[in-house]
């Protein structure tokens, strides 16, 4: 039994979740299911995403087209944080 992934269905059930909003996320780039005997599984890596996603989604009524964006948005400003760190970096050398 692999333990870097979890079943979606358990992992819906538990959480109170549907399905088919696992399915959206899939579907729309966010997360990545991996189909074993027609079984889904979620990659533990991006349990943490899920949960943000759900948030947004049920606690927040954020749409599909509202996380995918704030989804952009965050891995923006992420990039945007390394490179000033990087050049933070490159900047110390010349003291």
């Amino acid at each position: 039994m692999r333990t870097d992934y979890i079943i979606v269905s358990e992992y819906c059930e538990k959480c109170h979740i549907d399905p088919a909003f696992i399915d959206l996320l899939d579907e729309g780039g966010l997360i990545d299911l991996m189909e074993i005997d027609h079984e889904s599984y979620l990659p533990i890596a991006q349990l943490k995403d899920v949960e943000q996603y759900t948030r947004m989604y049920y606690d927040l009524s954020i749409n599909m087209e509202g996380i995918d964006a704030i989804h952009h948005l965050l891995k923006r400003i992420e990039a945007l944080q390394e490179e000033i760190f990087d050049l933070k970096a490159r900047l110390r050398l010349y003291e």
